[in-house]
């Protein structure tokens, strides 16, 4: 939770460096998400607009229903391989080799993306997937390696500030990479995008002395005979799609979604599978199987939350580019620089969070984790309900004022500061040991099963320009708020003593 960015903390050790009183690490960790996340968000940005614009724009000329739906799969996908991406962390190559493979295959995707052909395009996009799945687990896991110490009070804090170089990236990824993709070249657009994370790369190799020994050990290395198990189970499901897949191309059958539709459907599959299994799991203590069931109810509130949170990259950004005016004072803007505005939000709201949070605090008021979850639900359902004004007021031809969109995101933004930041550390208190890195994971896949459901409605057809659209999952969001605030009480027991 922010509060503790103002708490006290105690005294760095003697000669050792520290950043902001927090150990130096942080500060490479720092700036190796910012780049890595100037790079997904400058992406980001111009995805939805690529697939939908004409080919003679430049663009690939997909339907808006499929290039939405697109969108959704791939940042459910994005966090989908987190979760294999924090077990390789854990068992094969520890959080801090999985991260340099991570964020190097991450370049290499965001370069592949600048390739004029529609083959490299997808291939690029499943790269970054595969890349950013190594990455985001593991890099988390490693901020909490750095406070041995589970109630080290500077560890939420330390989670707050490598949250904020998460929002430093995304705002300037838009105004950059989405006016060169819009108003220059889309594929030039991509390539700035590697170029970020190619810094990024450099920034984490350059701070590995930096960081905790722990991020370099595998907690719970493979033995020779599961690897061999593993690489057998891994060859054949590769070989049955490959198969199958070729069938089906050379059939003249295969179509954009038969790759849709089984991500989706193992987007929502996969994480109720695994919660299930870490519940089952019988080598856990009775303190761990009680913080696995206390975290399934925050699972359940994050990924509500994300499947309306991340429509601003789809459905928010086709209003904005549609049915928005992108004039101020008689001066024309890229419709993607709207992307900016949650980030900016966050940058300038953290600070009165973390003093807010802080001044209940001492007044023995402030909100339960549980309470900051309801909040965050119900204010991402109500800024639904303001688009679904938006939606109504965007008749025909006309384009509705951009304080409609300001105000989105201004109300997603608050809802987002209650939730997101206590999401992350309180993943890393609730962790079974044994699921250290893959708990973080499973923190991600509350965003893909949110997205994969988002998808599924759009791969039915569900019509996303409509107030419909926004007023039902308003409701959902909202309802769901007022039902968590309710049973608040039966949560704290299962925590475990972490607060």
């Amino acid at each position: 939770m922010a509060s503790s960015l103002t708490k006290e903390a105690p005294a760095p050790v003697a000669g050792g460096k520290t950043f902001l009183g927090h150990p130096a690490g942080l500060a490479f960790l720092f700036l190796t998400e910012m780049w890595e996340r100037y790079s997904f968000y400058g992406m980001r940005a111009l995805l939805v607009l690529y697939l939908s614009a004409g080919v003679i724009d430049g663009g690939l000329g997909l339907n808006v229903a499929t290039a939405t739906a697109i969108y959704s799969v791939y940042n459910a996908l994005v966090y989908l391989l987190a979760l294999p991406g924090g077990w390789l962390g854990d068992r094969v190559w520890g959080p801090r080799k999985t991260t340099a493979v991570g964020a190097s295959i991450i370049m290499l995707g965001h370069f592949t993306l600048a390739l004029p052909w529609t083959g490299s395009f997808y291939a690029g996009l499943a790269l970054i997937a595969a890349g950013s799945g190594l990455l985001k687990s593991n890099i988390s896991t490693m901020v909490g390696h750095l406070y041995p110490e589970k109630n080290d009070p500077r560890r939420d804090g330390g989670f707050s500030i490598f949250y904020i170089s998460i929002n430093v990236g995304a705002f300037f990824a838009p105004l950059t990479i989405g006016t060169i993709g819009q108003k220059v070249d889309w594929h030039l657009g991509f390539a700035m995008a590697g170029v970020g994370m190619a810094i990024g790369l450099m920034c984490f190799l350059f701070g590995y002395r930096y960081l905790a020994v722990e991020s370099n050990v595998v907690p719970s290395p493979m033995s020779a005979a599961e690897k061999s198990a593993l690489w057998k189970k891994v060859s054949l499901w590769a070989a049955l799609a490959v198969v199958f897949y070729a069938i089906t191309g050379f059939g003249g059958l295969l179509t954009v979604n038969w790759v849709l539709w089984p991500l989706t459907v193992l987007g929502l599959v996969l994480p109720i599978w695994y919660l299930v299994k870490m519940k089952r799991d019988r080598e856990l203590s009775d303190t761990e199987q009680s913080r696995v069931s206390a975290y399934i109810w925050f699972f359940v509130v994050a990924a509500m939350f994300w499947g309306i949170f991340d429509q601003s990259g789809s459905t928010l950004n086709l209003f904005a580019q549609d049915s928005t005016s992108n004039t101020l004072f008689g001066w024309d803007f890229p419709s993607s620089w709207f992307q900016s505005l949650n980030s900016l939000y966050v940058m300038a709201f953290a600070p009165v969070f973390a003093w807010l949070w802080v001044a209940l605090n001492k007044r023995g008021k402030e909100p339960t984790t549980i309470t900051k979850f309801a909040n965050g639900v119900f204010l991402i359902g109500l800024s639904f309900f303001v688009m679904m004004l938006a939606q109504a007021a965007a008749t025909g031809d006309a384009k509705v004022t951009p304080l409609w969109l300001c105000a989105v995101y201004l109300i997603q933004t608050i809802g987002e500061l209650t939730l997101s930041p206590v999401g992350l550390s309180l993943t890393t208190k609730l962790a079974p040991q044994k699921y250290g890195s893959q708990m973080m994971g499973v923190w991600f896949l509350a965003v893909t099963a949110g997205d994969s459901i988002i998808a599924l409605l759009q791969l039915i057809g569900a019509p996303t320009d409509t107030e419909w659209w926004f007023a039902s999952q308003g409701a959902i969001a909202v309802l769901a708020g007022v039902a968590v605030f309710m049973f608040r009480r039966k949560v704290k027991p299962l925590m475990g003593g972490v607060h």
